[in-house]
């Protein structure tokens, strides 16, 4: 089974952060279906802050345009920072136990350890 439980990319019904707890190493079709989802908001962040730069480029906007696009821009950083917490939590931690060296903590000077 997992040590974290992963937290999903979604609301649950109430509103509360949903989690996930799979024993399958993040195989299972709800993984995958978080999977998907992340990069779906990810895209749509990414597609709406081009929009963002073309409406404040025109002097011409309406306040109620830029009220529109805040609240899009901050649904997106929420769920932006929503996929990095819930990825952040699923590296792997120096020292795990695994028997593998941690790579990411070998000296870049080539010099041993």
């Amino acid at each position: 089974m997992t040590r974290n439980p992963r937290l999903l990319p979604w609301l649950g019904p109430a509103g509360q952060r949903s989690y996930l707890v799979t024993d399958n190493g993040g195989q299972s079709h709800l993984s995958r279906l978080a999977d998907e989802m992340e990069e779906v908001q990810l895209q749509a962040g990414d597609i709406l802050l081009s929009h963002a730069a073309d409406i404040l480029k025109d002097e011409n906007v309406k306040p109620w345009e830029l009220r529109y696009l805040s609240a899009r821009l901050y649904e997106a950083l929420r769920d932006a920072l929503r996929v990095a917490e819930s990825r952040g939590n699923r590296l792997r931690e120096p020292g795990d136990g695994d028997g593998e060296p941690d790579d990411d903590l070998a000296p870049t000077d080539g010099t041993a350890t």
